[in-house]
């Protein structure tokens, strides 16, 4: 069932006694203000992508100034080909610097101008680097030819793999390489910003990414961080970031960055600052349509967590997941990802974000990050498949859930739903059967924020939810207060589906662009409302569409609330 936007904002303060409507049914939510679970870490402010060079073009530029201007100083973006050899000419997959090449004698040769224009781009717009260290240039490799692959999404996903995947022909100039880098990024923006970067080496050693053996990926980590702390002591090092939980190889990394000897100081032991892994759903189409794999994402998330917690020694350490998204392949083409461009995206991301929370806090895990290795290509057709987080500078509807999480407070409080698929469940099977219809709720300075979702595998119609939200323990008595109801669904917060209803043009006009660009923000359902509260207590009800989300966003009357890192409402 639909309801029409206009009557909806009306039924927002009516009483949750009244029957659900026909077609839709019942949900019954619960937020406890008074009691706090603790801090909810922003988990979300970590991108990526594969292709570096993108940073410093239009549409580029665009989305990270977006990204920046959602938490200043607290986002940062990890990507791969930062060390390649190259003009900087992008394509997919693939991006480089040419910041090493060597002279007639073989003495090193560096010129930082493409990396500077990178990183530059970040820093004007408020997003900081998860550097990661790599990939082999190609006069240092060990296997150079061919160099440059020439991938498309209709070629084997191995084609990836050429010259930069190997060792390095000799690991002492590889760490001057890393020393004279970051020596340079210390130089270039000052001792204090570059220490608060993450620097990792490589990306998913334990695949073909990393064409040399275990042992060697440990001594070409050795030598990366030992000369990371050369150039900066106080530099915050880590990774490995592995595929998926890392299995064998990730015992084998942490045996040796904590007990083993260091290949490039001789000593016992490699700095280990946070610890970093991936993980990825897996989605497939069945019967015609895309079934999401949350289950598959969530399940490597706590088999992660697991294994890091059986290590004493790293109890209390930060944990990024230095990928973590739907499936693999963001370049990638196909029909199982025709989940991208529309609402299942953001309703996936909102309900798997919520669960990451719930897995750290059962393992005991400080999880300080989950990276959405999503970010934009430049030059492709409008909505053209790939993941990413915006489409020719028209943001899609899972950039507006960034920036829902960004309105969040920094305490956690304890919310229940009777239609939240249990973890457990979750784990096993994902959401096959009936909806994930749940919350994630915070509170800051004066404010009261819940985030809810109407989430299912299945990328099908279903009925509508009607959501009874209860709230007690609210830090105003009685009166009222102020409720700003930010949607996302086929109507508010949808760039892609204002763009199909304009007829999907693939040249749109200037006024069809500045459209677009309007119907991609985060948008509220009709204007702010008032809500009754009695002894610390309120209740509302609304429809929430399937594959929607909600943040209801409550402020007293005299109170004011802008979340730490966060722009004022819009």
């Amino acid at each position: 069932m639909k309801v029409a936007p206009v009557v909806l904002a009306a039924l927002l303060v009516a009483s949750s006694l009244a029957a659900a409507p026909s077609g839709s049914f019942p949900v019954r939510i619960r937020v406890h203000g008074a009691s706090s679970l603790g801090e909810l870490n922003p988990i979300w402010r970590f991108f990526g992508a594969d292709e570096p060079n993108y940073a410093y073009m239009k549409h580029g530029a665009q989305l990270l100034r977006e990204l920046g201007a959602l938490a200043p100083d607290q986002v940062f973006f990890r990507t791969h080909n930062l060390l390649n050899s190259g003009d900087g000419t992008p394509a997919l997959k693939w991006g480089s610097t040419g910041v090493y090449r060597e002279d007639a004698d073989g003495n090193p040769v560096y010129d930082w101008m493409l990396l500077d224009r990178i990183l530059d781009a970040y820093r004007e717009r408020g997003v900081r680097p998860y550097a990661q260290i790599g990939f082999m240039p190609q006069a240092l490799s060990t296997r150079p030819e061919p160099y440059q692959h020439r991938w498309t999404p209709q070629a084997a996903y191995e084609a990836i793999y050429t010259g930069w995947a190997y060792p390095p022909k000799d690991y002492a100039l590889w760490a001057e390489l890393v020393f004279q880098w970051v020596n340079h990024c210390v130089q270039r923006y000052g001792r204090a910003e570059v220490e608060s970067w993450y620097w990792e080496v490589w990306n998913e050693p334990n695949i073909g990414y990393w064409r040399g053996t275990p042992v060697e990926f440990h001594k070409l980590h050795d030598h990366a961080i030992a000369a990371v702390r050369r150039a900066l002591p106080t530099a915050r090092v880590g990774g490995p970031d592995v595929a998926g939980s890392g299995g064998r190889f990730m015992r084998d990394f942490l045996e040796h960055c904590l007990r083993g000897t260091n290949h490039a100081t001789g000593r016992i032991g490699t700095p280990l600052d946070f610890v970093s892994f991936h993980a990825k759903g897996a989605p497939r189409t069945v019967d015609g349509h895309v079934r999401m794999g949350i289950g598959t994402h969530l399940a490597t998330i706590a088999d992660g967590f697991r294994l890091l917690a059986t290590y004493p020694e790293l109890k209390g350490k930060p944990v990024v997941i230095g990928e973590s998204d739907p499936e693999g392949c963001a370049a990638c083409q196909g029909p199982a990802l025709a989940y991208r461009n529309g609402t299942m995206y953001s309703s996936y991301t909102a309900a798997s974000f919520a669960r990451k929370h719930d897995l750290a806090a059962r393992f005991g895990v400080r999880l300080e990050g989950a990276l959405t290795w999503a970010f934009e290509f430049e030059d492709q057709p409008y909505f053209a498949g790939f993941r990413s987080l915006a489409s020719n500078g028209i943001g899609k509807p899972v950039l507006n859930v960034f920036r829902m999480f960004s309105r969040m407070g920094r305490q956690r409080l304890a919310a229940e739903s009777d239609m939240a698929v249990p973890l457990e469940t979750m784990l096993r099977q994902g959401v096959r059967e009936q909806p994930d219809v749940a919350a994630l709720a915070s509170r800051d300075a004066g404010a009261l924020s819940v985030l809810v979702w109407h989430y299912h595998d299945d990328d099908l119609p279903g009925p509508d939810a009607w959501v009874t939200l209860s709230l007690d323990g609210l830090p105003w008595t009685d009166g009222t207060a102020q409720l700003r109801h930010f949607r996302i669904d086929d109507e508010h917060s949808n760039g892609f589906a204002a763009w199909k209803r304009m007829g999907s043009p693939q040249h749109p006009t200037p006024e069809q662009v500045a459209a677009l660009a309007e119907a991609a923000q985060l948008a509220t359902l009709g204007p702010a409302q008032s809500v009754q509260v009695e002894n610390h207590a309120a209740e509302l009800a609304f429809a929430l569409p399937r594959q929607a989300v909600s943040l209801l966003v409550f402020t007293g009357q005299t109170a004011s609330h802008n979340p730490r890192g966060s722009p004022p409402p819009r």
